[in-house]
């Protein structure tokens, strides 16, 4: 037990830990999270979690943190916080742009918040800062595809709350995010070609974000359950373009025993599997079924119209939104994770496979 007074360092694991007898009573003219935390003697993002009432925190570090809270009155500052959204992409080129704005705008407009859009990079090796972010000081940040540590404990530092739409790296628990059901969306996929009949299904993936993997994961799923052996010759990792997904294809169909039914990380990929099989002189979907991922616009403008699946982007940051503003109330969540459902949508690039020709019969002589 921490007798009141000493001087209480975190050890890493949110437990207090007594050291150096000292009493801090020089109380600052305007308390901050950090003068809470320095108190208190653990992280800021520690007593980030008790304001917001997030788990991960002892009973005991949860006690002491809120004894302080209280006795200096302190509260989050949401008055001094700008009524915006915050919405942060990596790359703001991408298509799926557009459908996450469309989220965030419709809750900010019900909640009369303004909503600002900024970009940042997405690979560590290029300059990123989330500086500018943290002075506008906005009500919350929604950060697509990813937020590192650092910047998540810049954020917390500052009283911000956010969520992370899409996740591409692995978050802690506690970690506010929006995602969607990518082993679901695999698995329908896979076994809508695999009722269709066929059976040699190839599968162009992407890098090793969680969210591939788990498509991945879905589509050997499914090929198991069926008793369809997953052949490591119809598996291809590349990147998530329509370059990539044209050069992968054109290998795969290449092939002698190529593959009747292509599955897709993404649809850029398999706009790309349309091209090779263009240029390779094969029809689809009478001589090659294509299955895409995202229900992006373009998936309905290709011809034929793309059977993909559907990648409820819009209705993600619609949970995201309403996530990040309750957090910026102070309200208790009951979920920090959420997973939105995907769904395949069938139209016109899939259909049962070409009965191969059969070969002459040999004749006996007599």
């Amino acid at each position: 037990m921490v007798e009141e007074g000493a001087n209480v360092t975190d050890n890493g694991s949110g437990e207090p830990t007594a050291d150096e007898q000292s009493s801090p009573d020089d109380k600052p003219g305007s308390v901050t999270i950090a003068y809470i935390a320095e108190s208190a003697g653990v992280s800021i993002p520690t007593v980030s979690k008790v304001l917001n009432g997030r788990p991960g925190v002892s009973d005991q570090t949860r006690a002491r943190v809120e004894e302080l809270i209280n006795r200096y009155g302190y509260r989050k500052s949401a008055a001094n916080r700008a009524n915006v959204v915050e919405l942060v992409f990596r790359e703001l080129e991408s298509l799926w742009a557009v459908e996450i704005i469309r989220g965030v705008e419709r809750v900010a407009r019900r909640n009369r918040v303004g909503v600002m859009v900024s970009e940042l990079a997405l690979h560590d090796s290029q300059p990123m800062s989330i500086d500018d972010t943290v002075r506008r000081r906005p009500n919350c940040v929604l950060s697509v595809s990813r937020l590192s540590q650092k910047e998540r404990e810049q954020l917390e530092a500052k009283g911000i709350p956010f969520v992370v739409i899409h996740p591409i790296d692995d978050l802690p628990d506690d970690v506010p995010f929006v995602g969607a059901t990518n082993f679901r969306g695999g698995h329908t996929a896979v076994r809508h070609l695999l009722g269709l009949g066929h059976r040699r299904i190839a599968m162009i993936t992407g890098p090793d974000h969680p969210y591939c993997l788990a498509r991945k994961a879905g589509y050997l799923a499914a090929l198991a359950e069926a008793g369809v052996p997953g052949e490591p010759d119809l598996l291809v990792q590349t990147q998530l373009t329509r370059e990539e997904g044209h050069a992968a294809a054109r290998e795969l169909l290449s092939r002698d025993d190529r593959p009747t039914a292509v599955f897709t990380a993404n649809d850029l990929q398999a706009v790309g599997v349309y091209q090779a099989a263009r240029e390779l002189g094969l029809s689809v979907p009478a001589d090659l079924s294509v299955v895409g991922f995202d229900d992006l616009p373009i998936a309905a403008w290709v011809e034929p119209p793309l059977t993909t699946v559907h990648q409820p982007l819009t209705e993600m940051a619609v949970a995201a939104t309403d996530l990040a503003l309750a957090l910026g109330r102070g309200e208790e969540v009951g979920q920090v994770g959420l997973e939105i459902a995907t769904t395949l949508t069938v139209r016109a690039s899939t259909a049962p496979p070409k009965a191969r020709p059969a070969r002459a019969a040999r004749k006996e002589p007599k």
